[in-house]
């Protein structure tokens, strides 16, 4: 893992749909110079605590981005060359990295690797290229049955036994990282072959050894996969799923237990974690009480793990991912031309991401740490993070009544509310309101 994550916080945006672009392309329309609406928001990002951009999609595709047409092109709806070259030089100038979102699994049926396989059939010069399936007496024009992604017809799955087509990545994710880009993050990588990644990765970092490169993984023995591709890090979804889930069912048992698998993970790598992304409802809808989104964010700030946050999430913006089509519209929405077109009501939970993300610059040894359980029960939880002579410990309440909790060895209330004193034995506690939360260290 490159030396400069270790002070990683990534603040993740969909640019599509933060710039309002069009849902689908227009053949043969200008080019909309889009992306320079980002640059208004860069101080908005650097004051907030973040140190990069994990933006989504921006290469040429044909509708959402993750269907992709070209991609040694910027996505028209947002610009070109010269505009990432502009956002590039804005966020250098700020000390913000940029991390690209790299989809080589599929791509869209409009590629023109693709469209030339349905021209001129299994005589195409990539046909190699896609998992074709052609029905006897084959002629030009004649559409085979192809592999897809999840289904979705208009995402074709490459081939990735092919050598031609590890070339093109490799390319790709070179010509940009030359560009200007830190990393990438590698979409749906669960589906791709491991191998794949395991001879496309290494020719990357022959080139770029400084890059940053983390997979989407929802799934399946996370540790195995990062050894077998050579990636630095994965996406944490099981910790994600349960920190809304146990808030929600007032079974912090649940967290507890992911906790531990998380921990087994950091003996290995440092995962990447989140409680909102583009592809899920947001954090502030996902809960059932409002009162414990601070109990959320302060899980994911004190764990170890490099933290993404959502953008919007940091405002409290809901919005509620459905299984349909344009369900995820109200999850990637267009953005005011400035900060300060916001709404009031978010400004609080900005600035508790701001502090807490301070916590975390004053400890950066949390990026590995590995928390311990002090305390346990369904509503309640104390778990210490150690290193040396470093110590922090979280302490939540979801209980509808006061709670005194264990807090040893702590001298200081960092951020939350709540009253420390000694116990019957002298021994350190915490007093927390209900439904309350306080980070401490001693």
């Amino acid at each position: 893992m490159p030396a400069w994550i270790e002070h990683a916080v990534w603040w993740q945006v969909f640019p599509l749909g933060f710039v309002g672009a069009e849902p689908e392309a227009a053949p043969g329309a200008p080019i909309a110079h889009r992306l320079s609406h980002l640059h208004a928001w860069l101080d908005y990002a650097v004051e907030l605590g973040i140190s990069g951009l994990a933006l989504g999609p921006i290469f040429a595709a044909s509708t959402h981005g993750y269907d992709t047409t070209d991609h040694f092109r910027i996505d028209p709806r947002l610009g070109d060359d010269a505009d990432f070259d502009s956002l590039v030089e804005a966020a250098r100038a700020r000390g913000l990295r940029i991390l690209l979102d790299g989809v080589f699994n599929h791509v869209g049926r409009a590629h023109p690797a693709f469209q030339e396989v349905l021209q001129r059939g299994p005589q195409a010069d990539r046909a190699s290229w896609f998992r074709l399936s052609w029905p006897r007496g084959t002629a030009p024009g004649t559409e085979p049955d192809y592999a897809c992604f999840e289904g979705h017809r208009q995402l074709v799955t490459l081939n990735h036994d092919e050598p031609e087509v590890a070339d093109h990545v490799s390319s790709v994710m070179n010509h940009w990282l030359a560009r200007g880009a830190d990393g990438w993050r590698l979409d749906a990588a669960y589906a791709v072959p491991r191998p794949f990644w395991a001879n496309v990765l290494p020719r990357v970092r022959a080139a770029h050894p400084d890059a940053f490169i983390v997979g989407e993984v929802i799934h399946g023995d996370y540790a195995s996969i990062v050894r077998d591709t050579g990636m630095d890090a994965v996406t944490q979804y099981e910790l994600w799923k349960a920190i809304w889930s146990a808030l929600n069912d007032r079974n912090l048992f649940e967290l507890a237990h992911a906790l531990e698998r998380h921990n087994s993970y950091l003996a290995a790598f440092v995962p990447l974690t989140f409680v909102g992304n583009h592809d899920v409802t947001r954090i502030a809808s996902r809960l059932r009480d409002e009162r414990h989104l601070p109990h959320a964010l302060a899980i994911l700030f004190t764990c170890g793990g490099t933290p993404s946050i959502y953008a919007g999430d940091e405002q409290a913006f809901r919005g509620l991912k459905e299984e349909r089509v344009g369900g995820d519209d109200a999850i990637r929405p267009s953005f005011p031309p400035t900060p300060g077109s916001l709404a009031p009501y978010g400004w609080s939970t900005y600035r508790l991401h701001q502090s807490l993300i301070a916590l975390r610059r004053r400890h950066p040894w949390l990026l590995r740490t590995r928390p311990r359980k002090i305390h346990l029960t369904n509503e309640q939880l104390v778990l210490a993070m150690a290193d040396g002579h470093q110590r922090v410990l979280l302490a939540l309440n979801l209980a509808d009544e006061p709670a005194v909790l264990p807090a040893p060895g702590a001298h200081l209330i960092e951020i939350g509310e709540g009253d420390l004193g000694a116990g019957g034995e002298g021994a350190e506690q915490v007093s927390l309101r209900p439904h309350g939360w306080a980070i401490l260290s001693g």
